[in-house]
């Protein structure tokens, strides 16, 4: 059974689609990469999962339940760092774990906070502000944070497209390492619209087409886990799903020009 499910979900600004009818289901432990290009909806489908929108139709469950709201169960990290700017890493992370485990005392809570920023190589940092940090570090530290929630469900929403390729590298290598040996595994859906990022750390990539964002293609990533950058990379079959990606990406554009000039001749434009 599915441990995430949407059915049906569609969303609109008023009078504009932006989701049209998704259908996804996600596995426990599972890792989705959900990729496409500006503009197909992936961000407010992840909301939408985070409980911070609404659907205008259709409905998403997390176990069962309907999602109504924002939850504990449910851990985002966003691409702008988000980090409070007013307190220091460590303590940033501490406010997770409280509302993880509020029965713990201060003493406990600060060393579970510690131990969180020592998985992602910030054990040396913790007295700092986000301000004194790179964006690199920042980014670790929203990382600590969102695994320190204990949520079963992680919702990554583009959260290396800031970063230089060196660094965007290393937490992408980071992220695969924390999720491979969290026990219980954590259940991921990752928002990318960079093909190699879906391929190298997906499970399974789910593409969305635009305007509005609908899914043209549920695809299985062939790759065990752990996974070689460099052999992933060099391999026919990444070759050929990279290929296959970029044509539903051109068959999608030659769709929509083709049915809004169908509009524009019947208006008599």
């Amino acid at each position: 059974m599915s441990a995430l499910q949407m059915k049906t979900v569609s969303f609109a600004y008023g009078s504009t689609p932006v989701l049209d009818g998704i259908d996804v289901s996600v596995a426990e432990g599972e890792l989705v990469s959900l990729l496409g290009p500006s503009g197909s909806g992936k961000t407010t489908l992840l909301r939408l999962v985070a409980g911070l929108e609404r659907p205008t139709a259709g409905v998403i469950r997390w176990h069962g339940h309907d999602i109504e709201g924002p939850g504990l169960g449910r851990g985002v990290v966003f691409q702008d760092y988000s980090l409070f700017p007013w307190m220091t890493v460590g303590e940033n992370v501490e406010v997770a774990v409280r509302k993880a485990h509020p029965h713990l005392d201060r003493t406990r809570r600060r060393a579970l906070a510690e131990e969180y920023l020592g998985m992602v190589g910030l054990g040396a940092v913790v007295s700092r502000h986000p301000h004194e940090l790179s964006g690199g570090m920042r980014q670790r530290g929203a990382i600590a944070r969102a695994f320190a929630m204990g949520s079963p469900l992680l919702l990554l929403d583009e959260p290396f497209g800031a970063l230089d390729p060196v660094n965007r590298a290393r937490l992408q290598d980071l992220l695969a390492t924390i999720w491979r040996s969290s026990t219980p595994r954590k259940t991921v859906l990752l928002v990318t619209h960079d093909i190699d990022e879906a391929l190298l750390l997906g499970d399974r990539v789910v593409v969305l087409g635009t305007c509005p964002g609908r899914v043209i293609a549920d695809l299985p990533v062939p790759f065990s886990h752990p996974r070689n950058r460099r052999e992933v990379f060099g391999s026919r079959k990444y070759v050929e799903l990279e290929e296959q990606i970029a044509d539903l990406y051109r068959r999608d554009v030659i769709q929509q020009i083709d049915g809004q000039e169908r509009l524009a001749a019947g208006a008599g434009i």
